[in-house]
């Protein structure tokens, strides 16, 4: 297929994909799409595992390394549809951008990654895989399943979210802490007869805010970080006072941090918070947990903890991957950065140790936004460079 009629195509069906919603453990229909798509451009095999993933392979040419491609099928809300420029989910194209929820987190990359893979139909020596997971917004279930199960082990990775056409080598984990405060509900008109959970709230977000300024910090990811995002009453109705106030932490950690060390921190600092608490009142902290269930049914209640990663700058894969990809502008070889948001990557380098890289189109800042959307020109710079990309990396991974 000629190169621009292999762009025309992925924009198609990126289009097709973005006007598809597919909430975390809602992917159905948006799986099938993308299987159908595979089909057509011919991988050698294809199929669903028991999760809901889509895996297809391009078989290599005399055994070499294997790289896999990875995007995911899930996306975050839309929001409000009137509060976009273009509604979410029509997939416009105008202004010299793909506009919608998905355009760049992630199904135009995901797109993309199919579409190189395909152009690498006889030329790639070793397979190319492309899997593309379910739940990576809530954590990475599809990922975390997918490589538990052996079904794929590469010998290196590619992350289709957006880098803006460079090369991202790692980024923090991110795990939710709750502090739960006890107390004893009662009627609002009769508050001495109760022990009001808001109390103590006061004591545990100065903890919470002693907590922001007592964090490590890496040289190439930057400095861990801990913020309040929530504050939740029960019973939520209001004239009854709340005997249980949970405060949901949003931590963004470094690679290596495990969860009984968070707690113990939090832990700590509310103790000398509160280091006699009133009689009848407690507190309680926890690492959130959410079940979650895949569109095919699988179920899993997982603690809310996404793994961070960080592969070395001067990896071979990473030094191949910034030289064949280059800068839009030809001056020499592409950025080496980390992302600032967790990705699947946490899962393949940080649980898995395989080398893993991202690339793709696409701003980081319009992510989650109501202003999505992926510029067309850097899409099809970054289709022409995918193929490069993957040879390059196979090419060293064999020495």
């Amino acid at each position: 297929m000629p190169p621009q009629a292999r762009f025309d195509d992925a924009l198609a069906f990126a289009r097709d994909l973005i006007r598809i919603p597919s909430p975390p453990g809602h992917e159905a229909e948006v799986a099938t799409r993308v299987e159908d798509e595979m089909r057509r451009l011919g991988f050698d095999d294809l199929g669903v595992d028991p999760a809901g993933n889509v895996i297809g392979v391009i078989r290599g040419t005399s055994g070499g390394p294997t790289v896999m491609l990875s995007s995911h099928l899930d996306i975050v809300a839309a929001g409000e549809p009137s509060d976009w420029e273009h509604p979410p989910f029509s997939a416009a194209v105008e202004g010299g951008f793909l506009h919608g929820r998905g355009a760049m987190d992630i199904k135009g990359p995901l797109a993309i990654q199919t579409y190189a893979a395909a152009a690498l139909k006889g030329r790639a020596p070793g397979d190319v895989i492309v899997a593309h997971t379910v739940l990576e917004e809530r954590g990475g279930l599809g990922m975390q399943l997918l490589l538990e199960s052996g079904r794929v082990r590469p010998d290196a990775v590619v992350i289709g979210e957006s880098t803006h056409g460079d090369i991202c080598i790692g980024h923090r984990g991110r795990a939710e802490v709750e502090v739960i405060i006890h107390g004893l509900a009662g009627h609002a008109s009769a508050p001495a007869r109760a022990l009001n959970a808001l109390a103590l709230l006061p004591a545990v977000l100065e903890g919470c805010w002693e907590l922001r300024g007592d964090q490590p910090t890496d040289p190439v990811l930057g400095t861990s970080t801990v913020t309040p995002t929530s504050v939740e009453a029960l019973p939520e109705t209001r004239n009854v006072i709340p005997d249980r106030v949970t405060v949901a932490l949003d931590w963004r950690i470094l690679p290596g941090t495990d969860e009984a060390t968070l707690l113990a921190r939090v832990r700590e600092v509310i103790g000398a918070r509160l280091p006699d608490l009133p009689e009848g009142y407690g507190v309680e902290v926890r690492m959130s947990q959410e079940e979650q269930r895949t569109y095919t049914g699988v179920t899993r209640t997982k603690p809310m903890l996404s793994p961070g990663f960080l592969l070395s700058g001067d990896h071979p894969v990473a030094h191949a991957a910034a030289a064949a990809v280059g800068r839009r502008d030809g001056a020499g070889p592409a950025t080496v950065r980390p992302w600032t948001f967790a990705t699947d990557g946490g899962w393949t380098c940080g649980v898995h140790g395989i080398p893993t890289i991202g690339f793709a189109p696409g701003e980081e800042r319009y992510a989650h936004t109501n202003r999505e959307r992926l510029e067309i020109e850097e899409a099809r710079w970054s289709l022409e460079r995918y193929p490069e990309l993957v040879l390059a990396m196979q090419k060293v991974l064999a020495g």
